[in-house]
């Protein structure tokens, strides 16, 4: 009887074995690209290296420019994250807020991650740091020197895309009366016509004035036409006791003075 118990049992598990379909267990293979890009978005990184948390924790002077500009734009792209696309458009503008300050909306959603919305705030805050920084300058109320006039039209010229010519009118103490612009030209010039320049010196009852127009190519050396403009200016001063005490012409974020290189009369 136990013989055949035995030869029952081994008849069914070859059965169960050989004929018996096993189930198979698939287990889900990992999406690399998937945690690629979860491990790149910022709200999986340390919260001390977050832009807005490391801004509450460390003071805004602990941010780089591209943690700053992550933070306008709030969020990056499926490839990059926010930091990383602050970077990439800061290292085409040379890592310069000045360049990036002359890039247009169209320039801007040019990038992958940028739209309208993200642009107008990118645009929007460089605008108002150059607001500030002319508040700042106006707050002085005196020229006492070259960069001080320079800082005083910073916000005016620094960004224009088209030559520009603009007056300082002052009192006899280098008192600031106004800052007003003669003319706007094209790309390679703009008229600056002296009856226009003395005209607004005489109705303002100005003492003195200072010339002070920008170059968008950059190039801050004076053409010969600004210097033949600068001597006509000069004389028709004199003639009308209004000192011209230098001429300004801005370019990449500096300038060059006719005064600071002796090349006034």
């Amino acid at each position: 009887m136990a013989f055949f118990v035995a030869i029952s049992r081994i008849i069914d598990y070859l059965w169960i074995t050989l004929f018996i379909p096993k189930k198979v267990f698939v287990f889900p293979q990992k999406d690399n690209r998937m945690n690629y890009s979860l491990g790149r978005s910022i709200k999986h990184w340390a919260e001390e290296d977050r832009p807005r948390e490391k801004l509450v924790l460390k003071g805004k002077s602990s941010l780089s420019d591209a943690e700053i500009l992550a933070i306008l734009i709030g969020s990056g792209n499926r490839d990059e994250s926010a930091v990383e696309l602050a970077q990439r458009i800061l290292s085409d503008t040379g890592n310069n807020l000045n360049n990036l300050s002359t890039k247009s909306l169209n320039d801007l959603i040019k990038y992958k991650g940028i739209g309208e919305a993200k642009a107008i705030n990118i645009i929007a805050a460089l605008e108002l740091g150059r607001r500030r920084r002319s508040s700042e300058a106006l707050e002085q109320k005196t020229i006492t020197s070259s960069r001080s006039a320079f800082e005083l039209l910073y916000a005016d010229l620094a960004d224009s895309s088209f030559e520009e010519f603009w007056i300082i009118l002052l009192k006899r103490n280098n008192q600031i009366i106004s800052k007003k612009r003669i003319s706007e030209g094209g790309i390679a010039g703009t008229v600056a016509d002296p009856k226009k320049i003395f005209k607004m010196a005489l109705d303002a009852q100005a003492s003195s004035i200072i010339l002070c127009h920008n170059h968008p190519s950059g190039n801050l050396k004076p053409s010969e036409q600004d210097k033949q403009l600068t001597r006509k200016i000069e004389q028709a001063g004199k003639t009308l006791e209004i000192s011209v005490l230098d001429h300004l012409i801005f370019g990449n974020d500096s300038y060059f003075s006719f005064a600071d290189e002796n090349m006034l009369g």
